[in-house]
């Protein structure tokens, strides 16, 4: 087995994202993703929409992907596909072509739960960056989930704190849409708040108590900021813009950053590492990178395009599990609430 080349192709169908990656012994030879456009004139994701694009781009995508990774089909030993959890339309295209695929080249399907990869992207070998020991603490941040996972080891995680309501990247783009930005909010934001004053203006934090999250709470005290701040000066926002921004994702990463220092206090685990779309945020990777001297933390940042959904960090748990012998059936089925 040491010896073997072991060739994963993975697809990624589990939101608004078909993409597709080519693996070999853990390092990655291509990373394609297509995004979809279609989203940003409903704010938010059309599920009907997407599952409908993938179909259109599935295909393109994965022979892109095999293409720029110069490897033929006959050559891959496994198939890896994201499971779940997701959106259902959008997972059955994936779950439904990788099957499919797998069976006409009759070479191993594996199974992959879409949170875990966030966490295993840290496993990727990519020069430059460090793997975290076991056990770690990690962070999953995205549009729809915010956790706290104890990482015992590859596959024996354990969630010991999530939101009770919207996710982070909820709260970025719902306060987004009441400063009139654009879909995604996330990047905005973060882009006008480098240029702003973070302390401007103050947010209340949600009490939750333990390792749990909240931020519905924090959406709607800054939906009834703006409006009583507009109700004063019409041009509050388009004065202020940058403050805000500031003021907000300064809230957010508090709220991030105040849970994070729990869960090591109760753990003992130094070790703390983030995935998902969120920590491509800049201002949360200089909090943690900012944690190291002020809590004695050894912290753990992916690769940028290894953060948002994509297929190199799905390549990675499927050739962690092809090592172990872990393989699905033909008879699996996509899972919209898989935990992990």
């Amino acid at each position: 087995m040491a010896t073997q080349n072991i060739y994963i192709l993975a697809i990624e169908s589990s939101c608004d994202d078909t993409a597709a990656s080519v693996m070999l012994n853990g390092k990655i030879l291509s990373n394609v993703v297509a995004g979809q456009s279609i989203h940003e004139a409903y704010g938010g994701v059309v599920p009907e929409l997407a599952s409908r694009a993938h179909q259109q781009n599935i295909v393109p995508v994965v022979q892109q992907a095999l293409k720029r990774a110069n490897v033929d089909k006959k050559q891959l030993s496994a198939i890896a596909f994201t499971r779940g959890p997701g959106l259902m339309g959008s997972l059955l295209v994936g779950t439904s072509f990788a099957k499919s695929m797998a069976y006409g080249l009759n070479i191993p399907l594996i199974d992959v739960n879409h949170m875990q990869a966030h966490i295993l992207a840290h496993f990727i070998d990519e020069d430059g960056f460090k793997k975290p020991p076991f056990p770690f603490l990690a962070m999953t941040i995205s549009g729809g989930h915010t956790q706290i996972v104890k990482v015992h080891s590859h596959f024996d995680m354990e969630v010991i704190g999530e939101t009770i309501d919207d996710a982070v990247g909820e709260a970025f783009d719902k306060s987004g849409k009441i400063l009139g930005l654009g879909y995604p909010a996330g990047p905005e934001i973060d882009k006008r708040a480098k240029l702003g004053n973070p302390k401007a203006f103050k947010f209340t934090k949600p009490k939750v108590e333990g390792l749990d999250f909240s931020f519905s709470g924090l959406k709607t005290g800054i939906l009834y900021f703006i409006q009583k701040e507009t109700k004063a000066n019409p041009n509050f926002i388009e004065e202020n813009l940058n403050d805000i921004c500031a003021s907000i994702q300064y809230t957010i990463i508090g709220i991030l950053v105040d849970k994070l220092k729990l869960a090591s206090k109760q753990t003992g685990i130094k070790h703390i590492a983030i995935g998902g779309g969120v920590s491509a945020n800049s201002g949360i990777r200089q909090a943690l990178k900012d944690g190291e001297a002020k809590f004695g933390w050894t912290t753990y940042v992916p690769k940028f395009e290894f953060t948002t959904d994509n297929a190199a960090m799905i390549a990675i748990v499927g050739y962690l599990k092809f090592l172990e012998g872990n393989f699905a059936q033909q008879n699996v089925t996509a899972s919209s609430r898989l935990k992990i």
